[in-house]
Formats: structure tokens, C-alpha cells, sequence
């Protein structure tokens, strides 16, 4: 017996991991693009209206990103197991939860964008313009959502070119929407909304395309299957315990951004700059993170221990190994990253002085990161909420101790002591995890 796929080996880690390091690549292109041709406006008021708009559906999309992390955990245990008809049930559990949270949204936007200016507020003018960016935007909500869904099976089926591609896709066709739509037709900040939407719902469809083998017979419509309370239930909690994980892990960071903007502007302008170090890090663990979900799931699903070993050994050296050039990267070039994004010299200089906090913070964080994507490739989903809990508990201890002080070395040294703790309490529960694992 073997596990899906054959072998895990180093290189299938990698044809998993690799084209989702490529596709995030892609990601703060757009942003940058969108800005840009904004920006060729003149005004500014257009620029921060497409800046607070996408931030404000960013916000509330992620909170539908549990369904990525659980479609990917469950998916790849049915495939492991050799469940075909789940696998397809699953994809369309998926999809109806997406129509279904997206339709609702549509539904609420008026209550849903008062709240974000209410807690948002800017001048009459950026409003005035995001929200007609937002009402635009919002009939995307059902695609955005179901995308989550389709990333995450493509993920389970060890799919990622795919994830590549659609990524590629949707960005690359973004992109020439917003260079014809806003200078060549002259539609503003409506264009920007529309390009968005055209390809959020293309690209819905090319992954619908890309997951046509779970349409292939007449599992997906196996309404029984797809609706049964048992199934539904354990989706639930899954998706439930991850949501509650993400949400403490988000605040922690925005209590991190709130803490230092205390401390003044110069050092939440240095945060700030060093905050991308730390993107760029998630950015580019995420992909060997996914393929320990993938290839994790698949070894429960299949019942044997031994292949979730392996699976969690050589991900997890090649996590490891992408850490230390990471570090090394922002020791080597982190003074010439700090100058190129923020011209300052005060600013320069305060980043400069926390940049050490940087270069240690991968090799600090990669068991986090990689133990995540064993315990969600093993739906040991509550285990993943109950360390965060306790994670986060410790993280406010250091920072009430620490930040008075130390100042922002504590403020570093604590979201140090939160990935840390992070890796700990969950690497403490991985005997636990292998040992439940078939023979």
C-alpha cells in the first residue's frame, strides 16, 4: 500500500511548494498596479478610495479563508483514504457555502460598508468614491468566497500549478482590465471595481475548469452525500476551530501595529517597513506549509503513520532550509531593502536598529508555520485552536512585561515569544497527532 501520488520524496514536496511561493508571488503586483494606474488620475482622493475599498472586502473575505485551510485538510484525507465521492461532495460543500455566505453579503452590503466607514472614517470625497468602488466590487463576494474552496481541493489533489495558474490568471487579466478600463476608457474608480469583478469571476471559472475531475460522475450531486448532517457537522467544526485560530493570530499582529504606533511615528514607520520583511517570509513558507496539508492529509486519509512522518520530515526540512536563506537575505541586503522603501533617514535608521529582530524572526517562526500545515492537513483542528489560545495568552504576558521596558526591542521580542510559543505548544502535541495514525 502506498500513500496518493507514490513516494514522498524531496521532489514532490517541491511540485507542490514551488508554484505556490510563484503564485503569491504575483500577489502585491496587483496592489501595485492598481495604485499605479489609479494614480495617473492626478488626485488623491481616487487612489485612497481604491486603497480603503480593497482593504475593507480584504478584511471581510478573510474571515471566509478558513474554508482554503479546512477544504484542503479534508479533501486530502478523503483522497488518502481512497474516497473519491467525498472528494467531489466536499468541493460542492464548499461551493454552496460560498453562494451561500457571498449571496448574504451581497444582501448586507449597505449595513456591512456604514460599519466600515464608521469605523473607518475618511473625507466625504474618498467615501463618496469607495463606495461606489464597494457596491461594484460586492457582486464578486460568491466568486471570492468559492475561490477559497477551489484553492484549497487543488491544494488536496497536490493540484498547485494549478492554483499557479489561476492565480496568474486572474492577476495578469486584472491588470489589463485596469490599464484599458481607467486610461483607455477614462471609467476612474468604477474601472478599477469592474476589473476586479471580471476577473474574480473568470477566474472562478477557469478553477471550476481545473477542478473538472471532481465533476467527472456524480459525486458532486450526490445530494445525500454532499447534505449529510455527520459530514456537514465535522466541516463545521473544522472550518469553526480554524476561524477561531486565525482570528486570535490577526488580532495579534493588529495589537502588535496598535503597540507600536504608540511608541511613535518614526517607529510605526520603521514597523511598518519591517512588517513587509515579515509578508515576504509568510509569502514564501506558505508554499512548503501547503504541501505538508496536501501530502499530511493524504497519510491520515490512507492510515499510515509512517507516511505522515516522512511527509512532516522533508517538508519541514525544506521549511527549515528556506528560513535560513530567508535570514540570511535580511541581514545580507535588509539595510538596501530599508533604504528602497522608505526614503527617511530617521526612518532608515530605526529600521535599521530592529532589522536583527528580522533576520532571526524565519528560523524563529518556521516551526509555527510548518506545524500549522501538519495539523491542518490532519484536521487536528481543535489542538491548532487550544495552542493558539494559550500562545496568545503568553504573547500578552511578554508584552506587558516586555514593551515597558525595552520599548520596541520588547515589542519585537514578544511577537518573537508568540511564534515561538506557537511552534512549541503545537510541536508538543505532534506524538499525540502521529501516534493516533494508523500503523
Amino acid at each position: 500500500m502506498t500513500s496518493p501520488g507514490g513516494e514522498i520524496t524531496h521532489r514532490r514536496v517541491l511540485n507542490i511548494a514551488l508554484p505556490i511561493v510563484l503564485s503569491n508571488a504575483t500577489v502585491p503586483i496587483l496592489g501595485a498596479v492598481d495604485t499605479g494606474v489609479v494614480g495617473q488620475l492626478g488626485e488623491a482622493a481616487p487612489i485612497g478610495a481604491v486603497g480603503i475599498g480593497a482593504v475593507i472586502l480584504a478584511t471581510v473575505y478573510w474571515v471566509f479563508s478558513f474554508l482554503r485551510m479546512g477544504t484542503t485538510g479534508l479533501a486530502a484525507q478523503a483522497r488518502g483514504a481512497g474516497d473519491t465521492r467525498e472528494t467531489g461532495a466536499l468541493l460542492m460543500r464548499g461551493l454552496i457555502l460560498a453562494g451561500v455566505a457571498g449571496g448574504l453579503l451581497i444582501a448586507a452590503q449597505v449595513v456591512l460598508f456604514w460599519g466600515a466607514f464608521a469605523l473607518a472614517p475618511a473625507s466625504e470625497e474618498v467615501e463618496t468614491l469607495a463606495l461606489a468602488y464597494l457596491e461594484i466590487r460586492i457582486w464578486g463576494a460568491p466568486a471570492t468566497i468559492a475561490l477559497f474552496a477551489v484553492t484549497g481541493w487543488l491544494i488536496a489533489i497536490e493540484r498547485t500549478r494549478g492554483v499557479f495558474v489561476l492565480q496568474l490568471w486572474m492577476n495578469g487579466l486584472n491588470i489589463l482590465l485596469d490599464l484599458w478600463f481607467v486610461l483607455g476608457l477614462g471609467w476612474g474608480v468604477e474601472g478599477v471595481a469592474i476589473a476586479t469583478l471580471c476577473a474574480e469571476w473568470s477566474g472562478l471559472a477557469l478553477g471550476l475548469w481545473l477542478c473538472r475531475s471532481a465533476f467527472g460522475g456524480d459525486q458532486w450531486r450526490d445530494w445525500a452525500r454532499v447534505f449529510d448532517p455527520v459530514r456537514i457537522r465535522r466541516m463545521v467544526q473544522v472550518n469553526a476551530d480554524i476561524m477561531i485560530r486565525s482570528v486570535l493570530l490577526t488580532l495579534s499582529f493588529t495589537t502588535f501595529l496598535f503597540i507600536g504606533a504608540d511608541l511613535g511615528d518614526v517607529t510605526l514607520a520603521a514597523n511598518q517597513v519591517l512588517v513587509q520583511f515579515l509578508e515576504i517570509t509568510a509569502f514564501a513558507l506558505d508554499g512548503f506549509a501547503f504541501s505538508a496539508e496536501a501530502l499530511v492529509g493524504g497519510a491520515v486519509g490512507a492510515g499510515r503513520r509512517s507516511y505522515l512522518r516522512r511527509a512532516a520530515i522533508v517538508a519541514s526540512q525544506w521549511g527549515l532550509g528556506g528560513a535560513l536563506v530567508l535570514g540570511a537575505l535580511f541581514y545580507a541586503a535588509g539595510p538596501w531593502l530599508i533604504d528602497l522603501m522608505a526614503k527617511a533617514p530617521e526612518v532608515q535608521a530605526a529600521a535599521r536598529l530592529y532589522l536583527p529582530w528580522l533576520a532571526i524572526a524565519p528560523l524563529l517562526g518556521v516551526a509555527s508555520w510548518m506545524l500549522d500545515g501538519i495539523f491542518i492537513g490532519a484536521t487536528w483542528t481543535r489542538d491548532m485552536r487550544q495552542a493558539m489560545i494559550l500562545s496568545v495568552a503568553v504573547y500578552v504576558a511578554a508584552l506587558a512585561v516586555l514593551v515597558p521596558f525595552y520599548g520596541n526591542h520588547g515589542l519585537w521580542a514578544a511577537l518573537m515569544v508568540l511564534n515561538v510559543t506557537r511552534g512549541l505548544t503545537l510541536w508538543l502535541r505532534y506524538p499525540r497527532l502521529e501516534a493516533g495514525v494508523g500503523p
